[in-house]
């Protein structure tokens, strides 16, 4: 999959180098292992919880999935902000350590406050919007979109490996296992992170960002849709995983054998999108192919809806969300980078990732308490909002923002 994106397949597009290259695929691995932390208990957390004390009560449910994505939100600006200024690997090291010590406080967990403890330190290694701009640093403006383009199918790829591996680790190792084993991996990416990412030979921009830019990212009229997209998109994701889970169940699929639904699901989500994402990096297909998998996001909230009772339908749902999820995934982190002031990459990342990572607080915390107070319907009545509300953004954005993911542009 890498490989379809890395490779130039045509003469006036230029290849990698073969550093640009190998930081691109490592870099794409650590940002991975991060998502992992958030990905990898989505689909056996909500059935997990039950059985710690403080877990009969879905709002806490809510928040113990979701402190993950609030401390990361709280702290990806201050962590953007100081590698601008610092330097990224450093950021990245602090980063990784606080993620696994959070892990296995995770891990060691008796009852689901324990649990809000650990995923708060988890989620206190904010280095994602930093690792996006150690990316933009060691590739050039012309190769910079492919390389986003890996990271954001990593993402997608990590997040498949994730619903598929959580049921079966889940038996293996029980879902404490699972937590100590990200920390493990934690611990693994600190140690790749030394010796197998270069540190940038030349940074070409002013480490000394003032207060004052965080406004020029945050009021930018192109951002603003797209931060507002990763949030709405995450906020629908863990919101989903609060009753995705108890659907399953519920339409006769044992907790141990949900894999069997997500690993076809995922697989063809991924053969649907690949078209798309050979596509959507062309000016005259970009613009309504990304509006279009928004559309297919704001079905796929009302096919889930109204098949919660039967299997089949659950898996049409599932895999309508999963092919719009995926590549949507992949498309805002290159957006972002094109949209980005050169000066301000480490910012403007540093917000977009924030802002992800509070959508995914956003959506599982409300999730949990609508669920708790009116029921699994109000969950999708959430979703279906925040799909519309995109859709609509993207739609009336001005021409240039979604049809520019390929336009190879060095002064963005």
């Amino acid at each position: 999959m890498s490989d379809a994106v890395i490779s130039s397949h045509t003469s006036d597009r230029p290849r990698m180098t073969a550093a640009e290259r190998s930081a691109t695929i490592n870099l794409a691995g650590i940002f991975g292992l991060r998502m992992l932390g958030m990905f990898i208990v989505l689909p056996v957390f909500a059935l997990y919880a039950e059985t710690l004390p403080g877990g009969d009560d879905r709002f806490w449910i809510g928040i113990a999935l979701g402190i993950y994505g609030l401390t990361q939100a709280l702290l990806q600006i201050p962590f953007g902000w100081a590698s601008d200024r610092y330097g990224r690997k450093r950021l990245i090291y602090i980063g990784l350590l606080m993620f696994s010590i959070g892990s296995f406080v995770a891990a060691w967990a008796p009852t689901i406050f324990w649990v809000v403890v650990g995923r708060t330190l988890q989620g206190a290694g904010a280095i994602s919007g930093v690792v996006i701009a150690l990316v933009a640093d060691l590739t050039r403006p012309e190769v910079r979109t492919r390389a986003m383009a890996v990271v954001g199918i990593t993402i997608g790829a990590t997040f498949a490996l994730s619903l598929m591996a959580g049921p079966v680790l889940k038996n293996w190792i029980g879902v404490p296992g699972i937590f100590a084993l990200t920390g493990v991996l934690a611990l693994a990416a600190l140690g790749a992170t030394r010796y197998r990412i270069p540190e940038p030979q030349k940074i070409s921009h002013d480490r000394r960002v003032e207060l004052r830019d965080f406004g020029k990212v945050l009021t930018d009229p192109h951002l603003l849709r797209l931060n507002f997209g990763i949030l709405a998109l995450h906020a629908i994701l863990m919101a989903l995983f609060i009753q995705v889970p108890f659907d399953l169940r519920a339409a006769g699929l044992p907790a141990e054998s949900h894999w069997q639904v997500y690993l076809p699901v995922l697989i063809g989500s991924v053969l649907l999108m690949m078209p798309a994402v050979r596509r959507i990096d062309r000016p005259r297909y970009g613009r309504w192919m990304f509006s279009g998998a928004i559309a297919v996001l704001l079905l796929a909230q009302a096919l889930l809806m109204f098949s919660h009772q039967s299997l089949v339908w659950l898996v049409v749902a599932l895999l309508t969300f999963f092919t719009a999820f995926n590549l949507l995934e992949a498309t805002l982190p290159a957006l972002v980078s094109k949209q980005a002031p050169a000066a301000l990459k480490g910012t403007a990342t540093g917000v977009y990732s924030s802002l992800q990572f509070l959508g995914a607080f956003i959506g599982a915390a409300v999730g949990g308490a609508l669920a708790q107070r009116w029921g699994d319907m109000a969950i999708f009545a959430l979703c279906l909002g925040l799909s519309f509300i995109w859709l609509i953004a993207s739609l009336t954005a001005p021409r240039g923002q979604e049809s520019e993911v390929g336009d190879q542009k060095s002064g963005k």
